[in-house]
């Protein structure tokens, strides 16, 4: 036996009614239409902001704080001296290639080259700050250090 489109049909209950509300007492919906007496529920427009408890305190305010949010914080990125080996020999390194070498992240921000690992090639690094430990070892191996202004 085969089925026709026709001769199915959908489950008892699977499509209600909807709630005519505010069409009188008679349609068991009218008066306040479902929404009750008073109150910010009752109110047309009301809506509740993100985080909102109804009343209880908030989730954020129960949880104790920690830690310290430093308002004027300087995020600089860093690059280690191992990480400048992959330029070429001689060639000027700056915030520009090392965001197309991968080793910084999207925004071009302030960068600060750090002492560890041992450089093999000569270059002409540009950064804005430099540890001191990077400074000795850039030197040593006839790098130039270029500073830039933030």
């Amino acid at each position: 036996m085969t089925v026709k489109i026709t001769d199915i049909k959908m489950p008892k209950g699977a499509n209600r009614k909807t709630k005519r509300r505010g069409r009188g007492s008679g349609s068991g919906h009218g008066k306040t239409s479902c929404r009750g007496r008073k109150g910010a529920l009752k109110r047309s427009g009301r809506t509740t902001r993100p985080g909102f408890e109804g009343g209880q305190m908030p989730l954020i305010r129960r949880i104790p704080k920690r830690g310290f949010n430093a308002l004027f914080k300087n995020g600089y990125q860093v690059i280690n001296i191992e990480q400048l080996n992959r330029f070429d020999d001689n060639s000027v390194v700056g915030p520009v290639e090392f965001k197309r070498a991968g080793l910084i992240g999207s925004q071009i921000g302030p960068v600060k080259v750090l002492g560890t690992g041992v450089p093999s090639k000569k270059l002409t690094v540009r950064a804005h700050k430099y540890s001191e430990s990077a400074k000795k070892a850039l030197e040593a191996a006839g790098s130039k250090l270029e500073y830039l202004v933030k």
